[in-house]
Parts: C-alpha cells; sequence; structure tokens
C-alpha cells in the first residue's frame, strides 16, 4: 500500500448535504455492478434515503477538491433492530444488549483504491462514535474474498450471515469494538 495523496475528510449528519456526492461518488466505485438490481444507483438511493433518516446517521466522505473520491456511511441500531433479526445465527448479546454502530456502505473510486483512503474514511467515522461495537455486512464474493479478508486485517470477525432482501446475495455480518 501506498502513501495516499492530499485529501480533505468531511463528515456530515445531514444526509441533504452530501446526497449528490455520496451518489456520485458510489457510481464511480459500483460502475462493475450497477446493471444488477440491488447495486443500482436508484436502489443505492433508496437505501440511502432510508439510511440517511435513522438514529445516529453519519456519512464520511473524501475529497480531491471538489471531487468525492471516497465514502462510508451508517447509523446507530439498538437490540432490537431489523439488522439483528435477518442475522442468523442470532448474535450474542454481547453485541446487541447495546446500541452499536452499522457502517451500512463504504466504497472508493477505483483510481483511489489501494492507498488507505478506505481505511482513513473508516477510522474517522468510528472516530466520532460512542457505540462500543461497529458491525457491517460484506458479499463474501466481493474481490474473490479480498474484501471480507481486508475488514478482517481491519479486527472485524465475521458472526453469522444476512440476505437483507431477495436481490441481495448472501452477506457475511462482521464487527469488532469501536476503540
Amino acid at each position: 500500500m501506498t502513501s495516499a495523496p492530499a485529501i480533505e475528510l468531511l463528515s456530515f449528519t445531514d444526509l441533504d448535504a452530501a446526497r449528490g456526492d455520496l451518489l456520485d461518488v458510489y457510481a464511480e466505485a459500483r460502475a462493475p455492478l450497477l446493471h444488477l438490481a440491488n447495486y443500482a444507483i436508484s436502489s443505492f438511493g433508496e437505501r440511502l434515503d432510508r439510511h440517511g433518516s435513522e438514529a445516529g446517521f453519519q456519512a464520511v466522505l473524501a475529497y480531491e477538491g471538489e471531487h468525492p473520491v471516497g465514502y462510508a456511511y451508517g447509523n446507530r441500531i439498538e437490540g432490537g433492530d431489523r439488522y439483528w433479526q435477518r442475522t442468523s445465527p442470532v448474535p450474542s448479546e454481547q453485541y446487541t444488549a447495546q446500541a452499536a454502530l452499522a457502517l451500512k456502505e463504504i466504497g472508493v473510486s477505483p483510481h483511489w483504491r489501494g492507498m488507505g483512503v478506505a481505511r482513513r474514511i473508516h477510522d474517522t467515522l468510528l472516530a466520532a462514535r460512542d457505540e462500543r461495537y461497529v458491525t457491517l455486512m460484506v458479499n463474501e464474493a466481493a474481490g474473490d474474498g479480498k474484501v471480507q479478508a481486508l475488514y478482517q486485517t481491519w479486527g472485524y470477525m465475521t458472526i453469522g450471515y444476512s440476505q437483507p432482501s431477495p436481490a441481495s446475495p448472501r452477506l457475511a455480518v462482521m464487527i469488532r469494538p469501536t476503540g
């Protein structure tokens, strides 16, 4: 991994202020998958709007000048949240007894991959949170398993599986402490 060129990281708690840039960088980051229903920009926009209206929403975007090159966003989930209800096996109360941060999306434009940008965005998002755990779902096939393996190097461990919608692939549910 090489050192990332100068980028600016900005945090948003108001979806309206970041929505356009989130859609733009998502389209770049997911370009090869946009033909699939679950990855279509319209599907992402619907998920983004739903997540942006939920408690504890926060997004971090990376910019080169005025151009967004990466993003992550998430929100707070409680023990009874449908996120946990769709996870099999049922997660331990160790993880669900208190609110957790659900990292809903993270992506980096192809030109910026391999430079530590995703990790910087991720760590900036976590730094401002008071939840004890952060959880995410990852397509086990993404990058031929390399994406899930990368999350493991960041301290995440797999605790179960979920298929959030009929159009979604099976996803590994991963978790780690925020600190």
